[in-house]
């Protein structure tokens, strides 16, 4: 075979890998899991495409909102330490007065901010720059609910969880990132992390590129290299670490939405939850995440047209008894109360949800979700 043989034939093979690649399904897998065991239930294409790597059940990806419970893991590790307290003035820890403008005299707490209950909206930019100050930020007016008492009134707000990160970092001295490596992560034995500060060189190469339904890349294009800035970098673009302040911005790791973690680690958080022991958390503080702080009664917060109807510390909870029958929580379709939490952000969706009754639950996630994807929060890996 002549040389220019060879060469059509090669060229061949790479039309045929690139079309294979192109027409690859969306990356998405289902692990189905019980305080024991867990299984991978469906799994399909690529994690990159350009690299053609077929997506394997350890592989991470950014879990979108998911990370608000671990977040709220690592907040109740600190309560049992002693280090937080749930029902403390968050001032006391920040240095500094946070105060809702129109009630001043009311305290704000992690338990507010957790169950999104601290009368703070998501009108600003809530993933700010390195060089931001929270202090200065959150004077803004647009931020908070003028028609509400702090503690009385729900609102889902992604901006609660810069400013949980920013306690966090004020009681402890240590960065976000590295509590929640030390409070979550290690004890689990997770490789896991926010922004990619802290995963190992493994989950870098094997990390999940997320695409938009057209297939543009949206996040985590990494192939094998780490990112030169994983963190919201400051406003003149630089990313000078040295430059951070514990306890002042709290937002540069996404704590509301930037762990990257795979759908197997996932299902070990589920265990986790469901085994009784006190290995990790005390069943107290189990209890106190996953029982309804809030309750929807049909005026007393935003329910997103029914679907948040009962919500715990950073666990949504779904099908509760007793919510109003305009709830529409219960994307199983079984009305069984499970309890969880629901991501969606790049075009991904995705889902940790536990089902306390029969000891069992269900850890998924789909790329390339389509905008105002009719199947909702559940999308095709719903039990």
């Amino acid at each position: 075979m002549g040389f220019c043989s060879v060469f059509f034939c090669l060229f061949c093979l790479s039309l045929l890998n690139a079309s294979a690649q192109t027409s690859a399904p969306p990356a998405a897998i289902k692990i189905k899991f019980d305080a024991e065991q867990s299984a991978t239930a469906a799994i399909q294409g690529l994690s990159n495409r350009a690299t053609g790597r077929a997506l394997m059940p350890d592989d991470p990806v950014r879990i979108a909102s998911i990370s608000k419970t671990f977040v709220a893991l690592a907040v109740m590790r600190l309560v049992e330490q002693n280090t937080l307290q749930l029902d403390a003035d968050i001032s006391t820890y920040l240095g500094w007065n946070l105060r809702h403008p129109g009630y001043p005299n009311v305290p704000i707490t992690l338990r507010m901010l957790l169950s999104h209950q601290a009368g703070l909206r998501d009108e600003i930019n809530y993933a700010l720059p390195m060089d931001a100050r929270l202090e200065t930020e959150l004077k803004n007016e647009k931020t908070w609910d003028s028609d509400h008492r702090p503690g009385e009134y729900f609102t889902y707000a992604n901006l609660n969880f810069p400013i949980i990160a920013a306690v966090m970092e004020a009681a402890t001295g240590l960065r976000f990132d590295k509590i929640m490596k030390q409070q979550v992560f290690d004890p689990l034995k997770l490789d896991a992390c926010f922004n990619w500060t802290l995963c190992s060189d493994q989950k870098i190469t094997a990390a999940v590129t997320l695409y938009r339904a057209n297939g543009d890349v949206a996040r985590d294009d990494l192939r094998g290299t780490r990112e030169t800035c994983p963190v919201v970098p400051a406003s003149d673009g630089s990313c000078d670490m040295a430059r951070y302040r514990l306890g002042q911005t709290g937002s540069i790791f996404s704590p509301q939405g930037g762990l990257r973690i795979s759908a197997v680690d996932l299902a070990k958080v589920g265990q986790m939850f469901l085994r009784n022991d006190d290995t990790f958390l005390s069943r107290k503080s189990i209890t106190t995440m996953t029982s309804p702080v809030w309750q929807y009664d049909g005026k007393n917060g935003d329910s997103a047209d029914g679907y948040f109807c009962a919500y715990g510390l950073a666990v949504h909870i779904l099908a509760a008894p007793g919510r109003p029958a305009s709830c529409k929580d219960d994307p199983f379709g079984d009305g069984e109360m499970r309890f969880g939490h629901s991501g969606e952000a790049y075009a991904l969706k995705s889902g940790l949800w536990i089902n306390p009754a029969r000891g069992r639950g269900t850890a998924f996630y789909r790329t390339q979700v389509p905008e105002n994807d009719p199947s909702g929060h559940c999308i095709y890996f719903c039990e």
